[in-house]
């Protein structure tokens, strides 16, 4: 008769070293996986569409942020094919507020593409994903295991921080990344590559947190090697920041009875496409004097109210410090040319970027 030890080893059979980890996360992500609007339920299989589009707009944005953008262009386009029919106008104005503008720019450019190249389906490998406008390396990566299960191991800010304790990786961000690539791979299933990619991400949103995480809660905490130091909170290690240098302007809000004058910026570069007040150029070093003659001209204005205060906003290379100065002009004033009146009641229908937004509600009191 065999011995309790033999039958508890057939029963509950211990696992190779390689794959301890992984199954330990798919059992911790089968009890606890978050609920998100554009994750499959359990058993279901994931729309690329749902999945691309999510990991697009969560690009150096929340979870929370992102839910509210996500519901509304899924209720506007439900699949890829609609978005791609969809003008760059319309994306843009369903995309202000959510930052970062070149997304919402190639989100469209990829729709189209998706749509006259690959007759409205997705590529199912990395490297056709890769091929299509806007996706990178990560992107493709994500897609690929989420939406169709590909063997590969996306690593987002999460899994890079998961990882970076658990083996306790002391090179600098972003040197770092190879490495990190490299050992979270070894957390990969054999099989459901999506669910394990999403579990280290999970685990690093609800548990692995940047600060005081909740070590005891962790599936892998045995193995980790921050924690057995006690140093998790000083993971990942990243070289000192540099802040950009500090730009100044000037925003002209202008009324004409209910309407608001504004403009569209340049299709390329920073807000490229969006809607704003006329400014300035934004330079470092520039006095308000300089900034001020660049004012629109309208027939019959001849004086500007300075506003107190500045408006400030922070982009991902620099600060920056706007002199917001009002005027208003008579009810038949027409537009300089490339500006348009637009109903200050409809401004919520416009590609306003969020420093616009600050700009107009500081120079009409909202």
């Amino acid at each position: 008769m065999p011995s309790k030890s033999a039958r508890k080893t057939k029963s509950e059979p211990i696992q190779p070293e390689h794959l301890a980890r992984p199954l330990a996360l798919l059992h911790w992500y089968d009890r606890h996986r978050r609920r998100l609007p554009w994750r499959a339920a359990p058993g279901e299989a994931s729309d690329p569409y749902r999945v691309w589009l999510s990991e697009i707009m969560l690009q150096q944005t929340t979870v929370k942020a992102v839910g509210p953008y996500f519901e509304k262009f899924v209720t506007r386009w439900r699949d890829v094919t609609a978005l791609g029919r969809a003008s760059l106008d319309d994306v843009l104005r369903m995309w202000a507020g959510l930052g970062y503008y070149s997304r919402a720019r190639n989100l469209h450019a990829c729709a189209v593409a998706v749509t006259r190249e690959h007759g409205g389906v997705f590529p199912d490998t990395e490297e056709g994903l890769r091929a299509l406008p806007g996706i990178g390396p990560y992107t493709a990566a994500a897609i690929a295991a989420i939406a169709f299960d590909r063997r590969t191991m996306p690593v987002d800010g999460n899994i890079e921080r998961v990882v970076s304790r658990l083996f306790a990786v002391e090179q600098e961000l972003p040197q770092a990344k190879p490495l990190i690539q490299q050992l979270a791979t070894t957390l990969l299933a054999d099989a459901r590559a999506g669910d394990s990619a999403q579990a280290l991400m999970d685990l690093g949103a609800s548990i692995c947190t940047p600060k005081k995480p909740a070590c005891s809660l962790c599936p892998l905490n045995e193995d980790c090697v921050a924690r057995a130091l006690g140093t998790q909170e000083t993971f990942p290690r990243k070289a000192p920041k540099k802040s950009g240098t500090l730009r100044r302007g000037a925003a002209f809000v202008v009324t004409r009875g209910d309407e608001l004058l504004v403009r569209s910026r340049r299709e390329k570069g920073l807000l490229g496409g969006m809607t704003e007040v006329p400014c300035s150029d934004w330079l470092a070093g520039q006095d308000d004097t300089t900034a001020k003659q660049q004012a629109p001209e309208l027939k019959g204005l001849t004086r500007w109210q300075r506003k107190m205060g500045v408006v400030t906003h922070v982009f991902t290379h620099f600060p920056l410090e706007l002199v917001v100065y009002t005027a208003e002009v008579e009810a038949r004033t027409r537009a300089p040319e490339g500006m348009r009146w637009v109903p200050i009641a409809t401004l919520t229908g416009e590609a306003l970027p969020n420093v616009m937004r600050k700009v107009i509600a500081h120079g009409l009191d909202l």
